[in-house]
């Protein structure tokens, strides 16, 4: 069942257009990653979901209600971590976490104590007081205390630590366990190859490729490490391989997917002494997306 959709999504500003028909899915009970550089789309496509901005046309509905139209009926089954968190200065960080609780009308004081100290979170400090990590962990921690059905991370690990990261990837795989959604946008491509089952790249306000990584695998190479008895020679001159390194009769390199058969028939004719062999990974396919591609603009 779709949780949260959105159908040729478009947002100008002007002459600019910062999404051009976008379209996503998460369905119940899954992670959706969606990434993509600074500047392709994510926070606006994510600010029309929370009813901020106003498409320019398109759709965007959670669970099937307008996100603009029925935004305040919208707001009270979500959770939503930005990127960048501001506080309330003057306020602890327990008192922020105490507030957005009693506004979602929850009182789970077992819940709030448990992800204080899971993300070692002092909450007597005055917001002022925070570093961005610390300002990140009370949103997380005021986001993970609401029991939502939908929840919106946008560059939610940003500011914090790697053992911070894995709190809030053990965390979100709890949530998915419980059949709730998530949509992740992240810069952190191991994070999203880890917790989600689906993810959408964009590029530049339009959607460049969607589905499972399992999906996505035929768009990337292998990483293949080989030694052989005597040194191989034209692998230079074989389709489909890229970034060869030699230190005498070791061999590294990258294959693509539909030439690997003819690079293993003939490498082995120079007596293999050693093969690893190292999946595609989701940088591997980001990275051959965004090969020679820069923008500046930041959407």
């Amino acid at each position: 069942m779709s949780m949260l959709k959105t159908v040729a999504l478009t947002k100008k500003f002007g002459n600019f257009t910062a999404l051009d028909h976008v379209n996503i899915q998460v369905n119940e009970g899954e992670v959706f990653g969606f990434i993509g550089p600074n500047g392709a789309g994510k926070s606006t496509t994510i600010r029309i979901l929370l009813g901020i901005l106003r498409a320019t046309s398109g759709k965007a509905t959670i669970f099937g209600k307008d996100a603009w139209k029925d935004a305040v009926e919208i707001h009270k089954r979500i959770a939503y971590v930005p990127g960048d968190v501001n506080l309330w200065p003057n306020l602890t960080g327990g008192e922020v976490i105490d507030l957005f609780m009693k506004l979602r009308g929850t009182n789970q004081t077992s819940k709030r104590e448990e992800l204080i100290e899971a993300f070692q979170l002092d909450p007597t400090k005055k917001c002022r007081t925070y570093s961005k990590g610390n300002r990140q962990k009370v949103a997380l921690v005021a986001a993970l205390s609401a029991d939502a059905d939908v929840y919106i991370f946008d560059e939610p690990t940003s500011g914090l630590d790697p053992l911070m990261e894995r709190i809030f990837q053990e965390k979100v795989l709890k949530l998915k366990q419980q059949g709730k959604s998530i949509l992740l946008s992240s810069h952190i491509l191991s994070e999203v190859e880890k917790l989600c089952d689906r993810i959408g790249i964009i590029r530049e306000g339009q959607i460049i490729e969607s589905g499972s990584l399992a999906e996505l695998r035929h768009l990337t190479r292998t990483n293949l490490l080989i030694e052989t008895k005597t040194p191989i020679t034209d692998l230079h001159k074989l389709d489909g391989v890229h970034h060869l390194e030699t230190d005498e009769h070791a061999f590294s390199f990258q294959v693509d997917t539909e030439h690997l058969d003819a690079v293993i028939k003939h490498v082995s004719q120079f007596g293999i002494m050693k093969l690893e062999s190292a999946p595609p990974t989701l940088e591997d396919l980001f990275l051959r997306h965004y090969e020679g591609t820069t923008r500046q603009n930041e959407a």
